[in-house]
């Protein structure tokens, strides 16, 4: 049997980043206040939750400091930590900031804003909310027609699409395009696409990896927009894929089937989780 494991799989920078903030903070205190599940992936959580981490869903149940994971919280969580004195310590990505910055600077400066992402995803509900009101949040193409009269009734004429970082690549470019379609030419249209790199790459390294294989694995949790993405980037190029959350889900029978096997893993998954999938289908 041959394995062929995405060179991208596992933790991305901002991932990583805000696990060893908190297992640095766990050292020193416990227990700590994380605002929101700190990653997508449960096994992940019962570690840290075990060593004192204690998950809280609004900001007025916190207590002196909070951690902030990395997917990033609301304008109105920072305004409420200042008022009560809470310390914040803040492990939002990068590239989440990023696109809080741009967006309050374009908002400021009377452009309307489209926010291509997933309604239900906390960066995403993060994310809107520094966007101010002549914005609108576009899921897939039945939120464009909406999303487009709504911009017309503010009688702006500057427009900014702008993208979740773990957005499905292909989904930004042809919702953009439709918008492009039906928008008056003379609107200063601008796009910014803030689909992080980790994202775009392990996208298009699941599809090449999908194309070649009998089965492809897909290793995440299932909370994790990025995951499911991959998974459905997957069934698009491979008839049987499946996503999983550890070796446990995997049938011994069935793999003894087959010949070639692809894996490829979330941002939000441990390297021990990927090491003991790939384990399992060696041996």
């Amino acid at each position: 049997m041959e394995i062929i494991l995405g060179k991208s799989s596992g933790f991305c920078f901002g991932v990583r980043n805000a696990i060893d903030g908190a297992e640095k903070e766990l050292k020193k205190n416990s227990p700590v206040y994380c605002l929101g599940e700190i990653i997508h992936n449960e096994e992940v959580i019962k570690d840290l939750e075990s060593k004192g981490l204690v998950i809280i869903d609004n900001i007025d149940n916190a207590k002196n400091t909070v951690i902030l994971r990395s997917h990033g919280v609301t304008k109105s969580v920072y305004d409420t930590a200042k008022e009560r004195n809470i310390k914040l310590l803040d492990y939002t990505c990068p590239f989440v900031l990023k696109i809080h910055e741009i967006v309050s600077q374009y908002s400021k400066n009377n452009y309307f804003i489209f926010l291509l992402g997933i309604k239900t995803h906390p960066e995403t509900i993060g994310s809107i909310s520094f966007c101010g009101d002549n914005s609108y949040l576009i899921e897939n193409f039945n939120d464009i027609s909406p999303a487009i009269d709504k911009f017309n009734s503010s009688n702006l004429n500057n427009l900014l699409v702008i993208s979740q970082t773990t957005f499905s690549v292909s989904l930004f470019e042809d919702i953009v395009n439709e918008i492009r379609s039906k928008v008056n030419p003379n609107v200063n249209f601008e796009i910014k696409n803030t689909i992080c790199n980790t994202t775009s790459i392990r996208q298009k390294e699941t599809e090449e990896i999908a194309k070649k294989v009998d089965l492809m694995i897909i290793i995440g949790g299932k909370h994790s927009s990025n995951t499911k993405k991959l998974y459905e980037i997957a069934k698009i190029n491979c008839k049987d894929s499946i996503l999983i959350q550890t070796k446990n889900d995997l049938n011994i029978e069935y793999l003894k089937q087959l010949k070639r096997i692809g894996i490829m893993a979330g941002a939000s998954t441990p390297q021990n989780i990927i090491e003991d999938v790939v384990d399992f289908c060696k041996n």
